[in-house]
């Protein structure tokens, strides 16, 4: 199991664990993090999903590729910055132990 720390925008912090192999989204949806809807199923199809990856974790979680799925919507997700991912796009791994996500305050 892999702890994963989901920080809503009002600064409540919600620790939770997650199997390896599963997404931040799943972590997420399966332990009724507030603030992230996944509509697509997980596709990277609608950006619903949208965190700020810790600037201490980006590295780790690894930043956008210019021209990818994932890339094209974030740039149209309410907030987005150089720390924007997807959860559906998070692979858990033992490395991310002690992740930490920030939820921003909408989604679209």
């Amino acid at each position: 199991m892999v702890k994963v720390t989901f920080v809503s925008s009002d600064g409540t912090r919600r620790e939770v664990e997650t199997a390896e192999g599963e997404t931040a989204r799943e972590a997420a949806l399966f332990n009724d993090v507030p603030g992230i809807d996944g509509d697509c199923g997980g596709v990277c199809a609608c950006a619903t999903c949208h965190v700020h990856v810790d600037p201490g974790w980006i590295d780790t979680v690894g930043r956008l590729k210019e021209g990818e799925a994932e890339a094209e919507l974030l740039q149209f997700a309410e907030g987005a910055n150089e720390y924007s991912r997807l959860a559906c796009q998070i692979p858990m791994e033992a490395a991310m132990e002690g992740l930490v996500l920030h939820v921003p305050a909408q989604q679209y």
